[in-house]
């Protein structure tokens, strides 16, 4: 430890940069592709989902129908993006994406589905953030393949059903209770995706280091992974700040001394949590003995917005057991207690 922190403190950059901003950009941009897979097979974690939507796919291909339209739900950054792309992938299908926040008018969703060839899968994240209007669209266009639109205004206006293409339209949501009931039932594929255990996550890491072509230990690869709270989109965002403690101290190895090193710099604990998650946890021990408090309170006490708690923080720390959420509120269990006993010398 003692060795590494020197090399970092006594390294100094060199002056010729190895890409121009442009190629470094680009050469960013394509890794980044990169360590998504592109199939099934490659996709590690998730088993539950993944058989299950390999079953569905090789169904309707055997059939040369559409898919049956798809929700994807769970907590951010555990791969519904990912996975609509590779079902896409594996149907041989064309892939469209958008988000819910990006379609603002019924008009904007008419055109994207008018353009959809024979067969596409149209992803949309964050459904649930769809306006209601532009929601309606969606009810004609998956149940028969065609889209309402009203032509003209005034007394002489009037509805003109246009046919699209047969389609499948896959969604991701973290909310899965923000959607609407009439939606929600249109889905004839529902699947929830849950937290990744460390052995997968440190697959990922494994892929996403040859990728990047870092040579990450699989000690390394264990420790950053269980600290990831158990999201890939997490992982491979602290193995990035791992690279960059291991470039800027010369060091060419990425071990579990420097993961060590990196993750105590960030303030992220051996079970994944960061100063706002203790902080959150401290808050309910000692202002509130421990709970239970309400959501409200504990918002106005920590200063963050209530969906941030619900969305960002909360889900993990249900997953781990540290917080307990029940009709009178939030609430500290002893597994939550002897983990702030446990965390030494980290805010």
């Amino acid at each position: 430890m003692d060795k590494i922190e020197i090399k970092i403190q006594e390294h100094t950059f060199r002056n010729e940069p190895i890409l121009t901003e442009a190629r470094a950009f680009e050469h960013e941009e394509s890794t980044e592709q990169q360590i998504r897979p592109h199939r099934f097979a490659d996709y590690p974690g998730q088993d539950a989902v993944k058989n299950n939507l390999q079953v569905y796919v090789a169904a309707a291909r055997m059939r040369n129908r559409p898919l049956d339209h798809t929700i994807l739900h769970g907590p951010p950054g555990l791969g519904k993006t990912t996975l609509a792309k590779i079902v896409a992938f594996e149907l041989e299908s064309p892939f469209y994406q958008t988000s819910g926040p990006s379609i603002d008018k019924p008009g904007d969703l008419a055109g994207i589905l008018a353009g959809i060839e024979p067969g596409g899968v149209l992803f949309i994240d964050e459904i649930h953030r769809l306006p209601i209007t532009v929601e309606e669209i969606l009810y004609a266009a998956m149940e028969d393949f065609s889209v309402d639109i009203l032509v003209g205004q005034g007394p002489s206006a009037r509805t003109v059903r246009m046919p699209i293409n047969p389609f499948t339209l896959i969604g991701a949501t973290t909310r899965m209770s923000s959607l609407s009931a009439p939606l929600l039932s249109r889905f004839g594929i529902q699947e929830h995706l849950e937290f990744y255990d460390a052995a997968s996550l440190a697959i990922i890491l494994k892929r996403s280091a040859s990728v990047w072509d870092l040579e990450l230990t699989a000690e390394g690869a264990m420790g950053l992974a269980q600290r990831s709270r158990g999201t890939p989109r997490i992982a491979n965002r602290l193995l990035r700040r791992v690279r960059d403690f291991a470039d800027y101290g010369g060091v060419a190895t990425l071990d579990a001394e420097l993961v060590d090193l990196t993750l105590n710099r960030l303030h992220i604990d051996q079970a994944g949590l960061d100063k706002m998650d203790r902080r959150i946890m401290r808050i309910i021990q000692d202002r509130y003995q421990g709970g239970p408090v309400g959501i409200e309170a504990l918002s106005a006490t920590i200063g963050e917005e209530r969906a941030t708690i619900e969305d960002v923080y909360e889900p993990f720390l249900l997953h781990q057991g540290f917080v307990r959420r029940g009709s009178r509120g939030r609430e500290l269990t002893p597994q939550g207690v002897e983990h702030l006993n446990n965390v030494i010398n980290l805010p």
